[in-house]
């Protein structure tokens, strides 16, 4: 539907396109994402300019997206401590255990004009067959004496909207190292030590993202190497990164 709608529209204007159920979610390199009720499903048309700061770094735009849902919870008084992270290139985690959540970004050039589609869910409610944000709240809740309420994906979906406007305007005018401080500070990878190509192959060390959003990894007497997610696989379960 925003496939079709999105050239008709005047270049400033926005447009989201929500579900409350998606039969045919999906995520990269084909995968298939399960979307019962319960989660925050949306899809978002933004309009970039090719010769801004962003447009000039466009992988960046997933990474915005995933700080962003993060940011949606953790910016709320009361909540800044609920465990909900970014994993590289676009998950949402619970810390560094579970998957809550993903980003999908498609893009098209037309002209000096990036229009991106921004394909964004998460689990707000379901606590089967993993966790669920609501789940993270209530357990803060018992550990921390706290009483804070559950939250709903229509407003995790609008406050994700406007934190990512705001981070988008950060970063045209600052560039990456306007938004980076605050990414690695909910990121699950600082320093973390990982095997390249196989569980025998050379040690790593996970150093941060680069300038156009590639992940950065130091191999001992080679430097720092930037890793492209769409050539890469990052399995986290084994401290792996793997040629796809």
């Amino acid at each position: 539907l925003i496939g079709r709608l999105m050239f008709e529209l005047p270049e400033e204007m926005g447009l989201i396109a929500v579900a409350v159920r998606q039969t045919q979610g999906k995520g990269r390199g084909g995968n298939v994402w399960l979307s019962p009720m319960g989660c925050a499903l949306s899809t978002l048309h933004l309009s970039i300019p090719l010769h801004s700061n962003l447009g000039q770094r466009i992988p960046f735009i997933q990474h915005l997206v995933s700080l962003a849902v993060v940011e949606a919870v953790r910016s709320i008084p009361g909540y800044e401590d609920i465990e909900l992270r970014v994993k590289w290139p676009n998950d949402i985690y619970y810390s560094d255990l579970m998957k809550i959540g993903g980003v999908l970004v498609n893009s098209t050039l037309i002209e000096t004009t990036f229009h991106i589609l921004i394909g964004f869910g998460f689990n707000v409610n379901n606590s089967n067959p993993t966790i669920c944000i609501n789940d993270l709240i209530a357990k803060f809740n018992r550990e921390e004496g706290t009483e804070l309420k559950p939250l709903s994906a229509d407003c995790l979906i609008a406050r994700t909207v406007t934190v990512l406007e705001r981070l988008i305007e950060i970063f045209q005018e600052k560039g990456p190292n306007g938004v980076l401080p605050q990414y690695y500070k909910y990121w699950v990878h600082s320093g973390k030590q990982v095997r390249l190509r196989s569980e025998e192959g050379p040690v790593a060390w996970i150093v941060g993202i680069d300038d156009y959003g590639y992940l950065q990894v130091h191999q001992e007497g080679k430097g720092v190497e930037s890793v492209h997610p769409d050539g890469n696989s990052f399995d986290m379960l084994r401290n792996l990164i793997v040629p796809k």
